[in-house]
């Protein structure tokens, strides 16, 4: 069952942030001249895509697992994991440090990219099913049946706290920043972030960010309740979620100030853009809080904002369709 978000608090971020500090160097926060002058914002940008899976989630998968090794709360059969990739990559990564095999599910259209890279790190991938959720659900029978520890992507605590290091990081580098924006997939990124702004200023606008045509964390956040969507109608891997999750929401619903939808055209603009101001090319998911920065020009002109870049592991066909729109 997932520790109530009122029990997970700043100080399990700082010892998620000693506990992965031996095996990952913190990423950069770098000021992004280009898109501040466009947005009339002070614009900086939190570098997740330098960790050594090219995306954030790794930081809670260090996190979870180192705490489970000490505990003695992983068996024989491993871990095993749902993921459209970044989170299988981090569980992958994770196990590989600690010694411990990992099976991870992920839908049959999964980015090959990303497959090969948790294949690389020592997983087994199987490709299940439709989508991410139908992948989840065979991943969860096999956890029953194998005894493996299943690693939820959303309500597990250890996630979120180790997730929450990025940002704790970010503040530390700037902490005059009244604004962060976060993506949004199943909100994991998004709690830690609310989490960790609110708690070292709680005057922190936070915004989390999500894809228009998988809109169900955006929807939950208003109705209060889980809500889902009969399909995650994006291109951006990392915010390609059908349901919302109870853990992350309940975070999401007391530190988030607001959510805003986004289009995968909005998003391949603003992957665009990082492009020509930094020369670095994000996934769509990961620049999907520039894309909201755009968006939200007018609304957040002023801001010292502080946008996380969750992770660069874009699949061939994504880059070059990005790469039409920087061409012309």
């Amino acid at each position: 069952m997932a520790k109530p978000f009122t029990e997970l608090t700043l100080a399990d971020v700082l010892i998620a942030r000693q506990r992965i500090q031996p095996y990952l160097q913190p990423t950069p926060l770098v000021q992004a001249h280009g898109l501040s002058r466009r947005i009339g914002s002070d614009i900086w940008l939190k570098c997740e895509f330098m960790l050594p899976t090219r995306a954030f989630k790794v930081r809670g998968g260090l996190n979870l697992v180192s705490h489970e090794a000490e505990h003695q709360a992983i068996g024989s059969s491993g871990l095993t994991a749902a993921s459209t990739g970044n989170h299988g990559q981090s569980i992958a990564y994770a196990g590989q440090v600690f010694g411990f095999p990992v099976t991870i599910f992920s839908p049959e259209n999964a980015n090959p990219i990303k497959v090969a890279s948790m294949e690389a790190l020592g997983a087994t991938v199987k490709l299940v099913g439709k989508d991410f959720d139908e992948a989840r659900n065979a991943c969860e029978t096999f956890a029953q049946r194998s005894g493996a520890r299943y690693v939820h992507s959303m309500n597990e605590p250890l996630l979120i706290a180790g997730v929450g290091t990025a940002y704790l990081e970010a503040l530390m580098s700037l902490p005059s920043a009244d604004l962060l924006i976060v993506p949004i997939g199943g909100g994991s990124g998004a709690s830690a972030a609310g989490l960790v702004a609110k708690s070292v200023n709680p005057a922190i606008r936070v915004i989390g960010v999500q894809a228009a045509g998988a809109p169900a964390v955006y929807q939950s956040f208003r109705s209060g309740r889980l809500e889902s969507t009969s399909q995650a109608n994006t291109g951006a891997e990392g915010l390609a979620t059908r349901v919302a999750f109870d853990l992350p929401l309940q975070m999401i619903r007391h530190y988030v100030d607001d959510i805003v939808l986004v289009t995968d055209e909005e998003m391949r603009q603003a992957q665009a853009l990082i492009f020509q101001d930094t020369r670095t090319l994000p996934e769509m998911a990961g620049a999907a809080s520039t894309a909201a920065a755009v968006k939200l020009a007018q609304t957040i002109a002023g801001s010292r904002a502080i946008l996380s870049v969750t992770g660069a592991n874009a699949s061939m066909p994504e880059l070059q369709q990005t790469w039409r729109i920087i061409d012309q």
